[in-house]
């Protein structure tokens, strides 16, 4: 039995420890993004560490270095190229607004001519002039943001690798679990993880090359543009590329090309979206055996909470979260049956 004196202790521990975790969160939650993707990232490059470290005897920091320089390269300098593409054709976009509200009223004269629904108004200029003006300073924080983002994601990125196993015994540890369903959860944490990194990449890749040849094919505006932005549009559950080939391809017909905006809007339902089923269904069952439906509710409750980075941690949320119902089934319910699942790290 604990004493009064030693229940004040560790209450009161408890809540010092929760109020300052409160307060730390709040004021690194600019961060998160980087802080996760350097989580991501550290998953993905725990095995080269192990490898330089303990079969090649190299030297912590100058494993670390290396393999920092091979996440600039590989993820970070190709991240940072696209958004930055994406930004400035944004940008150009922003500034040429006289020129986009131009090609709006052509589109609401073309909508007027073919349905008689007069869509402009003089206020809805002034409002969407509006729209242009605070979507341009949006712009201009999300850049300073992702720089942030970026140098914090490095610098925690190096010390995790530089702390190893350590850190991850650490956790281990500081789990709510016995060893063995600690070391279970790791490994869940490192499948589910790797694969999400692994295969959300490719389909992105994938859907966004398929969709810039029928862009080309079928002569839409900005293909290489539009081809990017599709590869984004693959983490938004449900719709997904389809909000820019469904649009694009619509537009074409009210502009009167009418067998090019069909044939895009047939490539988009017959290839652009039965690619992402397909590849999506074997992709996910090869890496990590996750059932569709986690994916698809993983990035809604993912996606509000860590922004892009949620397409990674949301699944992996409610992944966990079936994972911890099944180990209290098992322990508490159904203890005589206990067996805990186990995956590959």
């Amino acid at each position: 039995m604990f004493s009064v004196r030693e229940k004040y202790w560790r209450y009161s521990l408890f809540v010092l420890i929760l109020s300052m975790g409160i307060v730390i969160f709040i004021e690194l939650a600019p961060l998160l993004g980087g802080l996760l993707g350097a989580a991501t990232i550290y998953i993905l490059l725990r095995r080269q560490m192990a490898y330089l470290t303990e079969c090649r005897k190299w030297r912590r920091s100058a494993a670390a270095t290396v393999l920092l320089v091979e996440a600039i390269l590989c993820f970070l300098v190709p991240l940072s190229l696209t958004v930055w593409m994406l930004v400035s054709r944004i940008q150009d976009l922003v500034d040429n607004s006289p020129t986009i509200v131009a090609h709006l009223r052509h589109f609401a004269a073309i909508i007027e001519s073919r349905t008689g629904f007069d869509l402009w108004e003089d206020s809805s200029v002034s409002t969407l002039l509006g729209y242009f003006s605070r979507f341009g300073h949006w712009v201009l924080h999300s850049i300073f943001s992702f720089l942030l983002n970026i140098i914090a994601l490095l610098f925690v990125l190096y010390f995790m690798l530089i702390g190893g196993y350590r850190m991850e015994q650490y956790c281990r540890e500081i789990l709510p679990f016995n060893r063995s369903v600690s070391r279970s959860v790791l490994r869940e944490i490192h499948v589910i993880v790797r694969s999400n990194a692994i295969v959300i990449p490719v389909l992105a890749l994938t859907q966004g090359a398929l969709a810039y040849l029928g862009y080309l094919v079928f002569g839409a505006p900005l293909p290489l543009f539009w081809g990017v932005v599709t590869c984004f549009a693959t983490v938004i559950p449900v719709l997904g590329t389809g909000l820019v080939w469904l649009p694009l391809s619509v537009f074409m017909m009210l502009d009167g090309r009418w067998g090019m905006g069909l044939g895009l809007l047939l490539y988009g339902m017959l290839v652009v979206t039965h690619v992402d089923n397909v590849m999506r269904l074997l992709l996910q069952k090869r890496m990590a055996d996750t059932h569709p439906l986690v994916t698809i509710f993983g990035v809604i409750v993912g996606l509000p909470l860590f922004g892009f980075i949620g397409v990674i941690f949301g699944p992996l949320i409610v992944a966990l979260f079936i994972f911890c119902v099944d180990i209290f089934k098992r322990t508490y319910l159904d203890p005589h049956k206990l067996t805990l699942p186990s995956s590959d790290a």
